[in-house]
């Protein structure tokens, strides 16, 4: 198992480790290891502790890169949404790590490969090793290939609330006027998808798509709070 765990994470995500121990560990349920308590194996728990709070830590730092407009409440919906159980539980999947794990008999036999709850322990627990044994950057490395993108793509949309986040912006200093218009629709009806255009006091700042309206409007909200970030960097620089 852990020969083609370490040729698995080489090939997709061109990490090696230099204490393999970490490794086996951070797939080590605390099932197997009480089955086999003889040999005396490390479960994943205390790498899950660890990497819990790796992941979390590096997502703050990305949202708060990302989005200087955002105020601390919708970026802590961000995070929230980013890094729970079930947001975690893909990713495991979506890295093929369930295969490696190591489970009791009884785990096995209760699916336990397939509960969120375990793969994202095991996530977590994958993270905590990488960041033992080669620091920070490499575990921000590893998230900024499986993790961002995700929050990019407004994966993880449920817990993001842009057109919130900018009338709150824009109305800091008084009232603004934000419109949002229906520009385009495409596609049949059962599958159809809308173009909304946000307007700032008549000014566009970008037009978003979606398979509702509501969608539509949440990312071209996402689109005018990057633009005005965007603004503000270049107006600092």
């Amino acid at each position: 198992m852990l020969e083609k765990l370490k040729n698995h994470i080489k090939s997709e995500f061109d990490l090696e480790f230099k204490d393999e121990s970490l490794l086996l560990e951070a797939f080590t349920h605390s099932s197997y290891a009480n089955d086999h308590h003889q040999a005396r194996h490390k479960n994943l728990e205390r790498l899950e502790f660890l990497g819990d709070a790796v992941v979390e830590l590096c997502t703050s730092a990305y949202l708060y890169d990302k989005f200087p407009e955002l105020p601390e409440g919708q970026l802590t919906r961000i995070r929230a949404a980013s890094v729970r159980a079930e947001s975690l539980a893909q990713l495991a999947r979506e890295c093929d790590l369930p295969q490696f794990i190591l489970l009791g008999k009884g785990e096995e036999m209760m699916q336990g490969r397939e509960r969120p709850a375990l793969l994202c322990d095991v996530f977590e627990a994958f993270t905590g090793a990488i960041f033992q044994d080669q620091g920070y950057e490499k575990a921000r490395q590893f998230l900024s290939q499986v993790l961002f993108p995700k929050i990019d793509h407004d994966d993880f949309s449920h817990g993001m609330d842009f057109k919130t986040a900018l009338q709150e912006l824009m109305q800091e200093n008084g009232e603004v006027k934000i419109d949002y218009d229906v520009v385009d629709t495409k596609g049949p009806d059962h599958n159809r998808t809308f173009y909304v255009e946000v307007k700032i006091e008549g000014d566009s700042y970008g037009v978003g798509q979606g398979n509702s309206k509501k969608r539509a409007q949440q990312q071209a909200a996402k689109k005018a709070l990057e633009q005005l970030s965007q603004k503000q960097v270049g107006d600092q620089d």
